[in-house]
């Protein structure tokens, strides 16, 4: 039977505030670090996907470079106007007054406030919410911090990032641990591929290494292909009944999707606050349910499941899990305040809003895509429940030829100013060759003129180079 952590009635009725309502003004932040209410109900946040002044009035809070059309979100987002403008008085006022940074950010830890207003978007309590550096620093934290012994199997696939690669190597040689990396199915263009493909996949593999498996992770989008997993369902109908602790690579989640962790039921959750929230750099989530306490009823075979290597009050448990793992020393306070204003701002103008535009732009893009170009190859899935608004694809016939397909992306970005990136990964984990695609990120300050002078321009520069 699920186990599930529930908001408390007050957080549950907060965060219904912050999908419905204009005017955002975050509890317990001072007045001066984000946009008043008056500020607010100038921008028309109405809250409807489809409301073209919504979206001209967002477009306006982004300073992006008019000579260019940037659609590599996934690599980097960018700050809005307002979150940049306070960004940069904070600076200043920490510059200023480096002892007390003129009470900007509340009392010590200087986060709290922070974490309080944005919790319930997110579907958590405060004392869930650690204000990370990035996705990489989230897991590290925990890979590094969980207590693993030889023997000990990890649950992964074959699309995870390096943020994910590189502790489950450490934890590989410094416990004897066994990595297993899943071989997930890649879409093709087709749209065979399915929810369940996934949740069995994971579940076979539990019940192979029956006993043994002591953590699942996997990323929520894979920054590979765009391909959305089941995270709810692999959680609860693998995980939870199996009572494996789950931690979630939200990278390309976190801005882009409307979480709710306690729903998803995961027991960590790591993602990056400069991508799709278009926070600062070197800012992130951390999720951590309820205090990491259902660790002690998963490993109750092992004292101190979790430590908190990323911090400096590791010793003081008698400060609970959310403080012992925020705290570093002296933080970027400032950075950590214009990830909360841009949390803020998409809480105003709604999560759920904003998934709804980027993945139906996302939508357009595919659709375009596959009429442009009949023979390409289209590797992220054109189905809502597993579809995210990443698409890779790539236009020529030889997907192992990367040469050409950087020129492509070189030249488009040159000649018509569309800025895209390309990747590389394996369809198959035993292929001799990566496959190369190209990667576009469709977000909320982009429009439908957008993708579709995009799709134009490829066809231009792929005719060129035929």
């Amino acid at each position: 039977m699920m186990e599930k952590n529930n908001l408390s009635p007050e957080s549950t009725a907060r965060r219904n505030f912050l999908k419905t309502t204009t005017g955002l003004a975050a509890a317990g932040i001072t007045a001066s670090l984000i946009p008043s209410q008056v500020m607010a109900s100038s921008r028309g946040y109405s809250h409807h996907s489809s409301d073209k002044k919504l979206w001209k009035n967002v477009q306006k809070e982004f300073v992006l470079d008019k000579k260019t059309t940037y659609m590599n979100i996934g690599t980097t987002g960018s700050m809005p106007k307002s979150v940049l403008e306070t960004y940069q008085a904070n600076n200043l006022s920490v510059a200023q007054n480096p002892w007390d940074m003129q009470g900007k950010f509340g009392s010590w830890p200087y986060v709290s406030e922070m974490t309080n207003s944005i919790a319930a978007g997110f579907g958590a309590e405060p004392h869930e919410i650690i204000l990370s550096r990035n996705t990489t620093d989230g897991m590290c934290s925990i890979l590094n911090g969980l207590h693993f012994e030889e023997g000990d199997v990890i649950l992964t696939t074959h699309h995870e990032h390096v943020a994910a690669h590189s502790p489950l190597y450490v934890v590989t040689e410094r416990y004897g641990v066994e990595v297993i990396y899943l071989e997930i199915p890649v879409d093709t263009g087709d749209n065979s591929i399915t929810e369940q493909q996934f949740v069995d996949l994971f579940a076979q593999a539990v019940e192979e290494y029956s006993g043994r498996v002591r953590l699942i992770t996997f990323s929520h989008i894979t920054y590979k292909t765009g391909t959305k997993l089941p995270a709810k369902r692999i959680c609860q109908e693998v995980a939870i009944p199996n009572q494996i602790p789950t931690l979630i690579d939200g990278a390309h989640s976190i801005g882009m999707l409307n979480l709710d962790f306690h729903d998803i039921g995961c027991d960590f959750y790591a993602g990056a606050g400069h991508k799709w929230q278009c926070g600062p750099g070197a800012t992130g989530i951390l999720f951590v349910l309820d205090s990491a306490n259902r660790l002690d009823q998963y490993w109750a075979d092992r004292v101190n499941p979790l430590w908190f290597i990323n911090s400096s009050l590791g010793h003081a448990s008698y400060l609970g899990t959310q403080l012992q793992l925020q705290y570093i020393g002296n933080d970027n306070y400032p950075a950590k305040q214009a990830l909360t204003d841009s949390c803020n701002m998409w809480d105003e103008i709604g999560r759920d809003v904003i998934e709804t535009r980027v993945l139906s732009l996302s939508k357009r893009c595919k659709q375009k895509l596959k009429a442009a170009f009949p023979d390409a190859h289209l590797f992220s899935p054109d189905i809502d429940e597993l579809a995210s608004a990443i698409t890779s694809f790539n236009p020529f016939s030889d997907i192992n030829d990367a040469a050409t397909l950087t020129e492509f992306r070189d030249r488009l970005r040159e000649e018509t100013g569309y800025i895209i990136r390309t990747t590389d990964f394996k369809i198959q984990k035993d292929d001799s060759q990566d496959a190369h695609a190209l990667r576009i990120s469709t977000h909320l300050f982009h429009d439908e003129k957008d993708v579709d002078g995009l799709v134009e321009s490829m066809l231009d520069i792929f005719n060129s180079m035929a």
